[in-house]
């Protein structure tokens, strides 16, 4: 089952039939507002809003834990991440939507970042964050698109909430940052220890203040374009669900926590062996 997590200028989808609300709650705390399920293209899909529905909540106070636990409690096995970001390169323009597949993390380490820890142990391999199925799968299906799409490079995750200062810009360009934001991390980590299957396409807004020809990030150049980014985003979701068959992937277990548990299930007390248990899946 699909699931779409929406980012900053993705909280609605005016075409997303809401079939009906989800339960919060989770072991974690509750999830962003906006869990439902909705019906999309003639398929149902989970769908959140990262930020909650009216954006309401910081980057560094989404509950990511809460967030990809009830994705999967409630069946999904793949996930569309969809965000805004700035660009760290002259070719990856404003309005162009970049599927990265690696990861730089800047963030200071104050998010939650795993299901592990407190009796826990598990280590799962992040080599390739960004699963190789889908994201073939995409790069061949979005011929006829008006949207320019870049596939590949890494995302560099800052913490925020403030824009980077020019030094630090042109610090991540050096370390291989292709494009910058605020949301990934520690999201895909945790739903490669979910089993689940992800798959983000980040939406270009600026070019962060590196590029001095240019107007540096402002709220006002992100909202600017963040409309016309979202009716590109709807049009490759629509190519998504319709033409990637159901058989790609049901999610990779292999290479979650069911696999990468150090700790003995028998030791788990009862309240975490029940949480535990539905992230095995």
């Amino acid at each position: 089952m699909w699931s779409i997590i929406g980012g900053t200028g993705f909280e609605k989808f005016e075409n997303f039939k809401i079939k009906r609300l989800l339960d919060r709650k989770t072991p974690f705390g509750e999830t962003s507002s906006g869990l439902s399920l909705v019906e999309i293209f003639g398929k149902e899909v989970i769908y959140i809003s990262r930020h909650g529905q009216h954006h309401e909540v910081l980057p560094s106070e989404i509950n990511y834990r809460a967030n990809i636990f009830a994705l999967k409690k409630f069946g999904a096995t793949k996930i569309i991440s969809i965000s805004s970001v700035g660009s760290l390169k002259h070719e990856f323009a404003p309005g162009d939507c970049v599927v990265p597949n690696q990861y730089i993390d800047r963030t200071k380490g104050i998010r939650k970042h795993s299901f592990c820890g407190e009796g826990i142990v598990g280590h799962v391999s992040l080599a390739n964050p960004v699963d190789g199925i889908l994201f073939e799968g995409l790069k061949n299906m979005v011929h006829g698109l008006n949207t320019k799409i870049h596939f590949g490079g890494a995302y560099v995750t800052v913490e925020g909430p403030y824009y980077s200062t020019s030094a630090e810009s042109h610090s991540f360009i050096a370390s291989g940052g292709h494009v910058i934001g605020m949301t990934n991390f520690p999201e895909y980590g945790l739903a490669r220890e979910a089993g689940l299957a992800y798959l983000p396409l980040s939406f270009i807004t600026d070019y962060d203040c590196w590029n001095d020809s240019v107007a540096h990030v402002t709220l006002d150049v992100v909202n600017q374009i963040m409309q016309t980014n979202k009716l590109k985003a709807f049009q490759i979701i629509e190519r998504i669900l319709k033409g990637m068959s159901e058989y790609l992937p049901q999610g990779i277990p292999e290479q979650g926590l069911k696999f990468g548990l150090m700790t003995d299930l028998n030791s788990v007390p009862s309240p975490q062996r029940a949480w535990l248990d539905i992230l095995l899946k």
